[in-house]
Parts: C-alpha cells; structure tokens; sequence
C-alpha cells in the first residue's frame, strides 16, 4: 500500500509543533514532521517547549501513524427494534457528551470516531442488542494526529 503524504493543511488547526531535530524520536514524531512543513506565511503559533524533552525523551511524542476513523451510526441500528435503538442511540448520546451536538457531529462525520471510541461504541451496541455485525456508515483511513 502506498503511503499517505503528510501535508500541512491535513493538521488540526492549532496543532503543536516541534523543532528539535536534536529529539532521538524526531522523525517518527507527528509534531516534529508537521514543523518541518509549516508554510512560509505562517508566522505563529502553538508548540512543543523544550520543557517537554526531558532526559532524551519527549513526553509529548506523537507517533506518526495512518489509522482507521469511522462515522454515522445508521447502519448500527440496521434490524433493530426501535426499543433498542432508542436505548443505543440515549446512550451514545450520553457517551459521546454535550447531549445531541456531539452525537449529530461523529453522525454526520464533521468529527471522526477514533479506533478506541469505535470499540466503546461497539460495546454499548452490544448491551442492548445481540448484533454482532454492527458497523459504521463511514469509514477512513487518516493520519492520527
């Protein structure tokens, strides 16, 4: 498979940089990579202090990594009785905060499910519905910043 490039422009908004090429982890690090790509125009912004490197480490190394985002939960309440979905659906609610703007948000893929909050998600489906074969709408493959 081929490598997705990083790009500039694929950050989130505000992401912390870093510029300490003397880190031993700095080319396997996402904010030392996206520092490397900061366009000329940009004049400020947030970063990695030099606080942060401690003894030859960085306790805010960031992996560079492509993983799996997912959104919509349509197809999770695919078969169900509308008892169950309504208690999936309270309970996403409930899981993923701030009542119905989140979960209208992670539905309508404005924010994109991390693998971990898809295995969480996949386990409240379970406790109100035998379906083993629940999936998302939507999946994507992106960097995990």
């Amino acid at each position: 498979m081929e490598e997705k490039k990083l790009v500039f422009e694929d950050a989130p908004w505000e992401y912390s940089l870093c510029f300490n090429s003397e880190c031993k982890k700095c080319d396997l690090c996402m904010h030392y990579l996206l520092g490397q790509l900061v366009p000329e125009d940009r004049l400020t912004g947030r970063a990695v202090y030099p606080s942060a490197w401690k003894d030859g480490d960085c306790r805010c190394f960031r992996e560079k990594k492509i993983v799996k985002f997912a959104w919509g939960f349509n197809n999770l309440y695919t078969g169900l009785t509308r008892g169950q979905a309504s208690d999936i659906r309270s309970s996403l609610r409930a899981y993923l905060g701030s009542g119905m703007s989140a979960y209208y948000r992670y539905h309508h893929g404005e924010r994109k499910l991390t693998p971990q909050q898809q295995q969480e998600i996949l386990e409240i489906v379970k406790r109100f519905s035998p379906k083993e074969d629940a999936t998302f709408d939507h999946y994507e493959l992106a960097w995990d910043f």
